[in-house]
């Protein structure tokens, strides 16, 4: 008797994982019956991801390496496209709601522990915008309040810099880059601190960028954890495209290869 149950057990859970497996290996499938690709992406980041008012179409590395992948997948450019920022883009690809995240993720530790993520595309390190006139360096900033992106690593990278450097900050967290702008011309903020080439975007004759660099950041695409069979499209698609010279070519097109 106590054999037959364990017999039972065991077969229940050699079912359960074999279903598990199928189902990750199936997300491809889903993705080709769909006949589009959903790709979280952002909006407001020159460059990597932008939606240019003018066209009303969205611009960047980013949005051409989901188009490649799309291609790779169905045969054919199709991408549905939707804004996301550093707080919202995990959640929608834990609900099923996009099945990628090409939006300046920066892959960590911990963050592994959640999602996983394609080879490395991009590296940049996190800088510090300012007014002209209000600071030359970064201990210039000390009792000063930045402005950082909900969610993303500035914040504790900057935390770190500070106590390294003698330097007491104050943060102020917002949803999207555009705030953190609007914040720092109307003086609520002081400085405005994320990834340098995203600054690059925000750049004009009033502010300028302080010469510290600080935590070179690694992106990757995210995809839903244990979806293996989607995570090796991803994959080879940016090794061809780094073969090919394509992914380099984006990247000059977009002034990222500075």
């Amino acid at each position: 008797m106590k054999k037959s149950i364990v017999r039972l057990i065991v077969t229940g859970v050699m079912v359960l994982c074999a279903m598990s497996v199928f189902a990750k290996s199936n997300e491809v499938d889903k993705i080709k019956k769909a006949g589009v690709l959903k790709v979280g992406c952002k909006e407001d980041v020159p460059g990597y991801g932008y939606l240019n008012p003018a066209t009303n179409q969205h611009e960047g590395l980013e949005i051409e390496i989901a188009k490649a992948i799309s291609k790779k997948i169905l045969g054919k450019e199709s991408v549905k496209f939707t804004g996301v920022t550093a707080k919202t883009r995990g959640p929608l690809v834990d609900t099923g709601e996009i099945d990628i995240v090409a939006a300046t993720f920066t892959v960590t530790d911990e963050r592994r522990k959640l999602w996983d993520f394609s080879t490395i595309y991009m590296q940049d390190p996190v800088a510090i915008m300012v007014k002209k006139g209000s600071a030359a360096s970064f201990k210039d900033l000390n009792g000063k309040t930045v402005g950082v992106a909900q969610a993303a690593t500035s914040k504790k990278i900057l935390e770190a810099a500070a106590k390294e450097a003698g330097v007491s900050l104050k943060f102020s967290e917002y949803a999207t880059y555009p705030e953190i702008k609007a914040a720092l011309d109307s003086g609520r903020v002081q400085a405005f601190c994320v990834d340098s080439s995203i600054l690059a975007g925000y750049i004009e004759d009033s502010v300028m960028l302080l010469p510290e660099k600080y935590s070179p950041q690694n992106y990757g695409i995210c995809v839903k954890k244990g979806n293996a069979a989607l995570l090796k499209i991803v994959n080879e698609t940016i090794a061809e495209m780094e073969k090919s010279g394509e992914l380099a070519a984006i990247k000059a097109k977009f002034n990222l290869d500075k």
